[in-house]
């Protein structure tokens, strides 16, 4: 299984497909645009998925933020457990957002280190790239 991309996400989703009964891995944006997905998925029904995780997040956030009183919360994780496995999302902090699915099989612990330690490494790549960035606008 490999993952389909609208950029180099690869590296991202294949990692988290490693881990036994995952069948499924999607890369968004915060407002739910597909960035990448795996094989697994259709165009359509990845781009359904990371409608449907971009709203979830946005209520979680509501949610968190309104049991604790406060105006604004930010979620590390979400985890949607039903009858036909586990649905892991982890949002990054530059804005994009890793989901995957396990089946009821899979074993929870080892799909979040992993999709955790994925989304370490995006940030890092985008802090990277940001310092490049940065560099580039500097006068000679």
């Amino acid at each position: 299984m490999t993952s389909r991309n609208t950029g180099d996400t690869a590296w991202v989703l294949e990692p988290i497909l490693e881990v036994p009964h995952v069948t499924a891995a999607v890369m968004l944006t915060r407002d739910g645009l597909v960035t990448g997905y795996t094989d697994a998925l259709s165009q359509p029904s990845a781009e359904r998925v990371a409608a449907i995780t971009s709203t979830v997040q946005g209520a979680c956030r509501t949610a968190a933020a309104a049991f604790a009183d406060r105006e604004r919360a930010d979620v590390r994780q979400i985890v949607i457990e039903s009858d036909l496995g586990y649905v892991l999302i982890v949002p990054t902090d530059h804005g994009t957002c890793v989901a995957a699915y396990g089946d009821g099989e899979v074993r929870l612990d080892m799909l979040a280190h992993r999709v955790h330690s994925q989304v370490v490494r995006l940030g890092e790549k985008a802090m990277a790239a940001a310092s490049r960035g940065a560099d580039d606008t500097a006068p000679a």
